[in-house]
């Protein structure tokens, strides 16, 4: 059967409160020695021009049914034409984002610093919470769990009787790590409160591949079937006012 804890509020204020507001604080400080060690960048121009093509193509498709077919297929013709075509991409000339990143040193010199200033502060901050506060209870859930969330919530502490609800202070410090998406989102905006998980989908190197969305775009048109909504919109119409006649 499962204990029973009664929490001491010395936990709360030396465990609990400390270790949050010290990951808050990195990563707010994490963000701006991002931003400080970031390199000023000029846009690609084949990069921008791709992408406006991509855009351009995508409203195209939104808007096939809107306009005659005749106009479609010469506007497909126009995206999606094997010699000439915006979309279409010569064999040999894709390049692998990954060999990009090799080929360009800024890039791979950015994606290093993103890496370290994200693996630097969160290795440090896990040794801190490890010496420090290592096999403390830091908290409970007011809701009951399953079994399944022991080891989520309870790493560092090797007892089975004491409820799944039970948190403790390791396992507190990576629901704060993977957790704070949306109080960074509040303090730096939307488009800065990248989380760690989505940082580590990153670490691999993979930047963004135009020719896989060229590609991509020009299957979308080569596949979509046109049929013209507006003479079924007069019908519609023409229904409507008979009806409002009647």
């Amino acid at each position: 059967m499962a204990e029973d804890l009664v929490l001491d509020t010395a936990i709360r204020d030396w465990v609990l409160i400390p270790l949050t507001v010290v990951m808050i604080l990195i990563g707010i400080l994490r963000y701006f020695v991002s931003k400080l060690m970031q390199s000023q960048q000029t846009p690609d121009a084949k990069i921008v021009k791709e992408g406006q093509v991509v855009v351009r193509a995508r409203n195209l498709r939104a808007g096939a049914n809107f306009i005659p077919a005749k106009s479609f297929r010469a506007r497909r013709a126009y995206f999606s034409n094997e010699e000439n075509g915006l979309l279409h991409v010569p064999k040999g000339q894709d390049q692998n984002p990954q060999a990009q990143m090799f080929s360009d040193p800024n890039m791979a010199m950015d994606m290093m610093k993103k890496n370290l200033s994200m693996i630097i502060p969160q290795t440090l901050t896990f040794a801190w919470v490890n010496f420090f506060f290592s096999g403390f209870v830091a908290a409970k859930i007011p809701f009951p769990l399953t079994q399944r969330f022991r080891s989520m919530l309870q790493n560092g502490i090797d007892l089975s009787t004491v409820d799944v609800s039970y948190v403790s202070s390791r396992s507190w410090y990576f629901l704060n790590l993977f957790g704070l998406r949306g109080l960074f989102s509040l303090i730096l905006g939307e488009e800065n409160a990248m989380d760690d998980t989505q940082r580590m989908m990153q670490m691999g190197g993979l930047g963004f591949d135009p020719t896989k969305n060229l590609s991509a775009e020009k299957d979308g048109l080569d596949i979509i079937q046109h049929e013209w909504a507006l003479p079924k919109f007069e019908q519609r119409a023409e229904a409507v006012l008979k009806k409002l006649v009647s």
